[in-house]
């Protein structure tokens, strides 16, 4: 028993069909507490594996599921808030199509949400393409308050772990485009309005880390999007002067170090939740 939720997971052309199969299993059949609906929004044209992968999954599920076809390839926010558009409920979780959920994963998450939190997240093992050795593990902040101190300086959620009340998301406009961090600007504007959050340390998705994952995390495409975000964090005074200061020049040179040196310093002080820092309040 408990509140009915749904599962929101966007799929693109981009995704291996494997990998689609197995986070779809790991999310639906697989959890001891399976979601109530899955809502599966498919952001443009796929090959012809990955659609059979799709439909073998949509015809396979234990729960009603929505396939949602967005004609062309619009991009994540929008194909995350037509999703949220069709959940038949108001706790949504949060999945790609490339990860896996652990069994227990919603049996965790969503009663925490069902007692009074808004968003939850959880930890996170890093996993390689390859072989599926555990080469990292993602340890999040999970006072309250270290959530909102630490959100003035790097996203304190892991997206694809995420459980949220839609209501909470529709309350602060929802999702909208900010670059490449959709995600943070969300999560800021939920904590600006009030939200109640948490995170679980423990790890309960299995992040897949791929060829090229950090050096994704650098470059002039990403220091634009961390100036915009920046820019708009400051905007709606989630930050200080000061915080606005600090993070353009500590993330901005994040950006365009070499890749080795980004890695290692994610993993220092990114992955186990910036304890490694110290968070001006």
């Amino acid at each position: 028993m408990g509140e009915p939720f749904a599962l929101l997971m966007p799929v693109y052309r981009g995704d291996d069909a494997a990998h689609f199969t197995k986070a779809f299993a790991s999310s639906v059949m697989q959890q001891t507490r399976r979601p109530d609906q899955v809502v599966l929004v498919q952001d443009g044209p796929v090959d012809d594996e990955l659609a059979a992968a799709i439909e073998a999954a949509i015809a396979g599920c234990p729960v009603p599921a929505v396939h949602h076809v967005i004609a062309e390839n619009v991009g994540l926010t929008r194909a995350l808030t037509e999703g949220l558009a069709l959940s038949e409920h108001d706790i949504v979780a949060r999945m790609d199509a490339d990860d896996v959920s652990l069994p227990e994963r919603f049996a965790r998450q969503v009663p925490l949400v069902e007692g009074g939190l808004d968003l939850v997240g959880t930890g996170m093992l890093e996993f390689l393409d390859d072989d599926g050795s555990i080469v990292g593990k993602r340890v999040p902040r999970t006072d309250a308050a270290d959530i909102v101190a630490y959100a003035r300086f790097h996203d304190p959620f892991s997206h694809p772990t995420v459980v949220y009340r839609r209501s909470a998301v529709d309350r602060v406009g929802g999702y909208q485009a900010m670059g490449l961090m959709e995600d943070y600007w969300l999560f800021a504007r939920m904590i600006a309005g009030g939200a109640k959050v948490g995170n679980l340390a423990e790890p309960l998705v299995m992040y897949r880390v791929g060829a090229g994952a950090y050096a994704r995390r650098g470059g002039r495409a990403q220091w634009r999007s961390e100036l915009a975000l920046q820019r708009a964090l400051r905007g709606i005074r989630f930050t200080t002067r000061r915080q606005y200061v600090r993070n353009v020049t500590v993330r901005g040179v994040y950006r365009f170090v070499p890749e080795r040196v980004r890695t290692s310093l994610y993993r220092r002080f990114i992955a186990n939740g910036g304890t490694g820092t110290t968070i001006e309040h």
